[in-house]
């Protein structure tokens, strides 16, 4: 692993933070209003979707609570190991609750397949999935998410709470790290 100075690492910004924090108040205002009358949970997939889900949470005017998970499909490599694992489950019993999946980017697919399966054998009310970045080529169809921010390539992504080797996390946009940095 090769890192330099954070920005000369960047291959280029494909969203800044003006356009991500725009991306988020608009989810927010939609979860908002799919939820006024219900108090859903709204579960971080950690590490990655945490900066996304703490800026949306804040844009989310009904009350909700909060919870976190945390599975493991990378380790420090730059593509999936095809296995998820399940480090840090939820806190909150979610049986006959409406429950809000966020996460960082859909690669594979294979997280958010398999926690949906995870948490709908817990019998909750409802559950839809929101992320930040959605990888449409690179998964299939029926694994995407209810909301998403942004449909991008696919690129290696960093920043904004997206990681290569727990680097960049805390880029404020996300942007195209140089394969150099990675291979």
């Amino acid at each position: 692993m090769k890192i330099t100075n954070e920005k000369n690492d960047i291959k280029q910004v494909l969203f800044t933070e003006k356009k991500i924090s725009a991306r988020v108040e608009e989810i927010g205002a939609q979860i908002t209003e799919e939820y006024k009358d219900k108090a859903p949970i709204v579960a971080c997939i950690l590490k990655g979707a945490s900066f996304f889900y703490t800026d949306l949470c804040r844009q989310i005017k009904c009350p909700i609570h909060m919870d976190f998970i945390s599975v493991s499909s990378y380790g420090a490599d730059s593509q999936s190991s095809g296995v998820v694992k399940l480090v840090k489950d939820l806190d909150n019993n979610i049986t006959g609750r409406d429950v809000i999946i966020v996460e960082d980017i859909i690669d594979s697919g294979l997280t958010l397949k398999y926690l949906k399966e995870l948490l709908m054998s817990r019998k909750p009310r409802s559950i839809i999935t929101v992320c930040l970045l959605d990888k449409v080529d690179c998964h299939p169809a029926e694994i995407g998410a209810d909301i998403k921010g942004f449909d991008i390539g696919d690129q290696f992504v960093v920043g904004y709470g997206l990681d290569y080797a727990d680097y960049y996390r805390n880029l404020p946009y996300i942007g195209e790290l140089k394969p150099e940095c990675y291979q």
